[in-house]
Parts: C-alpha cells; structure tokens; sequence
C-alpha cells in the first residue's frame, strides 16, 4: 500500500473492525502519519451508537481532549430520543467527507457498523421510502400491536417475513412499508461492490485486526470498566433526553441492560453478563461483515500506521 503524497488528489481511508480492537487509536496515528507526509486528514465517524450526544461511556466515545487536535465530523450529531438509520447517515458522512477533501484533506472513516460503512464506501443504494405510509403503520402497530403487521408481510413477501426480527416491531414496520413500496427490505452489501468514491486507489480500507482470545478478554474487561466508570449514571442522566424511547439508542448494548437494571429488572451483575455476551457476539458479526469487503488490508501490530503508510 502505498503512502499519500502532498499535491495528490485526496483520499478516503477507512479504519473498521470489531469493537475492541484498537481503532480510534489507530486512525489518530494514521492522521499524525499522513499529515507527516504533507496531507492533513480528519476523521469521519461510522459507529451508529457515537452519534448520540452524551452516550460516550457505553461506546468508547473518545474525549475530545484525546483527540490530538484532529478535526472529527458526526460525532454526538444526534439526541437519544432520535432515530439513527443508515438512511439518515449516508448522505451526512458523504457531505462531511466531500467538504474534508475540498480543503485538501483525507478523510478517514473510523468505526465498526458495518452497514454504515457499506453505505458509504460502496456504490450503495436503499429501499424505497414514504413517510406517509410509515406514519399508518406505526399508528396500526399502536393500535394492534406487532402481529398484524407480521401477517401482512408474510403475504407480501414471505421470505423478508422469515428473516425479519419480529422481536422488533420497528423492522417488522420498515419491512413491510418497503414491501407494500415494492421494494427489496433485506439491503446486503453487493456481491461486487464498487467504490462510491470515483478515481482509482482513492478508497483504502483498513481492518485492525486481534486475536479471538484476546478480543474476548478485551471485550470483557471493557463491560466491567463501563459499569465502573459510571454507565448507570451516565444512562440516568440521558432518561430525560429520551433514552429510554429512543427507537435506536434504547436497544445499544450496554445502555439496554443498564436501563433494565435501573428499572429493577436486572441487577448489576445480570446487566454486565448479558451486555459481555452481546458485545462477543456482535464482534464476531462485525468481524464477518469485514471480511467480505475487496482489497481490505487486514493489520495488527503496536505500530499499525507505519504497517498502513509503510
């Protein structure tokens, strides 16, 4: 992989992976690297969860003291009570990154939801929308509950009704609302992605890689130190910006069981062994979804920029 030069055409780095594995580290160090190199770069964020303003215990959010001076873009953009969608996302993350190259910088993309960052990175197009259809079936969901919609959607479309979370009245709306738009509701990363961003070798994508014993113990290290640095507290603080009914922010790992622990329906050592359990299997997701992109540069090593730039 060859390194940036100063004077050359602005490029699109993505640093992804698991969570756990080093990232925000890393893409602050590839910054430093290239800035060395004559190219300054910013950093764009693709974690779903630290697009929420004061939920930085749960996500690992960096402080913006620890972030060596580096410009970061789409960070604490929304409240918890708002609703994050890939839909929403996409066209923010391209405007930020389109405006960091027109001042002559790289962009670095920085998180591990992989569907954020498919929609940006590839040529990635969504289901058809209407507010106004969403709007009726939320109001039938009110009034009948999730069932109704899940008979619907089987007629319409089966196979979107096998593989749709029916726990999750929220889908079971979204994909029966694209199905009666007629539309495909399961968005998959394309079997050849190409590159959104035009201009070959302008796209670089990352994955930090770890060891699986090694991830779990990180990972379960993290939960514990969430709940010692003050999860629950930081959760009691956002109920009044409406974490609890957020339809996004309420199911976040981490923030789901230290609600239900302030509601008394876990305690504190269920709400940490449960948010353990989900964040291993969420990293094995993630680790699934990396693997599939072409020309990913897979790094581990205490000197990850010089691996990437070298």
């Amino acid at each position: 992989m060859t390194g940036a030069i100063a004077g050359a055409e602005p490029r699109l780095w993505a640093v992804v992976g698991a969570t756990g594995t080093g990232k925000s580290a890393l893409s602050l160090d590839l910054a430093e690297a290239l800035a060395g190199r004559g190219r300054p770069a910013e950093i764009v964020n693709v974690d779903a969860m630290q697009l929420y303003r004061g939920m930085d215990i749960g996500t690992a959010k960096l402080p913006a003291s620890e972030r060596r001076g580096i410009p970061h873009h789409l960070f604490d953009a929304l409240e918890p009570s708002e609703e994050a969608t890939v839909a929403w996302y996409q066209p923010r993350a391209r405007a930020a990154i389109a405006e960091i190259h027109s001042g002559g910088s790289d962009a670095i993309l920085v998180g591990g939801s992989g569907l954020y960052a498919s929609s940006v990175l590839f040529d990635f197009r969504f289901p058809p929308r209407d507010d106004a259809l969403r709007g009726r079936l939320e109001s039938e969901l009110a009034a009948r509950g999730v069932d109704p919609l899940l008979e619907r959607l089987r007629g319409i479309a089966p196979d979107v009704a096998a593989a749709v979370d029916a726990r999750n009245p929220r889908r079971v709306v979204r994909a029966l609302e694209v199905a009666l738009l007629g539309g495909d509701a399961q968005v998959v990363l394309p079997e050849e992605p190409r590159p959104w961003l035009p201009g070959t070798g302008r796209t670089r994508i990352i994955g930090v890689a770890c060891d699986r014993a090694t991830l779990v113990e990180r990972l379960d290290r993290r939960v514990e130190a969430m709940w010692a640095d003050g999860i629950v507290d930081e959760v009691r603080r956002l109920i009044p910006h409406g974490i609890a009914t957020g339809p996004t922010a309420s199911r976040a790992i981490g923030y789901a069981q230290a609600l239900a622990q302030l509601e008394g329906r876990m305690s504190a050592d269920e709400a940490i062994a449960e948010t353990q359990s989900l964040t291993r299997r969420y990293a094995r997701k993630q680790v699934s979804w990396f693997k599939r992109y072409p020309g990913i540069a897979w790094v581990d090593g205490p000197d990850l920029a010089a691996i990437v730039l070298g």
